[in-house]
């Protein structure tokens, strides 16, 4: 089955699927051209990794990638079996400003998704992304908008079903702001309750779909930090309140967090909580896995086989991460390296 092969011990998802525009601004801080010709080559980077399959069970790719090919001319889909991977696709067309509703968004994208999710299971893909974005503000998240993107989530997740494709139902609470670890809990807690309250509705096979959720963790500008042990406790009370044992597996999205939170979270979840935990947890980073590769390469054909390596350090350390075996000392040999 798709979904269990997703989330199989030690390994995780890899979210490549940045839209055009993020790349680009990506691409631009460090000088790389905006180019289609650049992320491309990009994306070959982290697709032709040596080894990444120990790592990472399939890549989300964004549109524009699943129709590429690499300099050699071979299908980046193509590339991506070869290396014993699952290709996914993000099929959602952004969130976007909800109306009535100011500093809200709500995530567009189910006019004609039954005829791409068919057109995606054609080419060869075999799981979808859709993404949400609750944000915690002055008298936000309101209800119409956590209910609004529960229901979306949960009409392109049975339609995602329905069309052969493995729905990663995405509700990311966003970390900006200035929110207090309680605040993110009580937020999740709602958002989760009503996302799984739709899901029920529409019919969705729990065990034929993946959660990626975010962490409950205090917001960026909140002066009281908490521990990675409080976030860990945190988050997994959370889950076990709202999300039936039935379920697939839960692969964290990073939304933000550095790579060494990102990797330090994930591990104390599985190595405090792991005997609790009904669901493989496992991680679908993107900058977190990505960054210190896309800084290595900076564009330069010279530097793949050194940003490869970057690239495949980061899902070693999340893959132990999700088995409960990452330390910080490992940051630390890497820094002294």
């Amino acid at each position: 089955m798709t979904a269990k092969s997703m989330i199989q011990k030690g390994k995780g998802i890899l979210a490549m699927d940045e839209s055009n525009g993020t790349c680009n601004k990506r691409f631009d801080v460090l000088g790389i051209p905006t180019t289609e010709a650049s992320r491309q080559a990009y994306r070959e980077l982290i697709l032709t990794t040596p080894g990444l399959s120990d790592y990472v069970s399939g890549p989300i790719l964004y549109d524009e990638t699943i129709r590429q090919t690499s300099k050699a001319g071979v299908p980046f889909l193509k590339v991506i079996a070869d290396a014993g991977m699952i290709p996914g696709i993000k099929v959602d067309t952004g969130a976007k400003d909800m109306a009535g509703h100011p500093n809200e968004k709500v995530t567009e994208g189910l006019d004609g998704l039954r005829d791409r999710i068919a057109e995606y299971y054609q080419m060869g893909a075999r799981f979808a992304k859709w993404r949400a974005v609750i944000t915690i503000g002055e008298g936000i998240p309101s209800r119409a908008c956590i209910e609004a993107n529960a229901h979306g989530l949960a009409r392109y997740a049975a339609l995602c079903q329905e069309g052969g494709l493995v729905p990663i139902v995405e509700p990311e609470v966003l970390i900006d702001g200035d929110h207090t670890l309680e605040r993110c809990y009580q937020v999740t807690d709602e958002t989760l309750d009503a996302v799984f309250s739709q899901l029920y509705t529409q019919g969705v096979a729990y065990n034929q779909m993946i959660l990626k959720p975010s962490m409950v963790i205090p917001g960026k500008a909140c002066a009281q930090q908490a521990t990675v042990e409080q976030v860990a406790a945190a988050t997994v009370r959370c889950l076990l309140k709202n999300v039936p044992a039935t379920v697939a597996g839960i692969a964290f999205l990073s939304g933000g967090q550095t790579k060494e939170q990102s990797s330090a979270h994930l591990n104390a979840m599985n190595k405090l909580f792991g005997d609790q935990l009904p669901w493989p947890v496992t991680f679908s980073y993107a900058r977190a896995i990505q960054q210190p590769a896309l800084d290595y390469w900076s564009g330069k054909d010279e530097n793949v086989k050194e940003a490869q390596k970057h690239l495949l350090e980061r899902a070693k350390f999340n893959s132990l991460a999700s088995k409960g075996e990452y330390s910080s000392d490992l940051e630390k040999q890497l820094t002294a390296v």
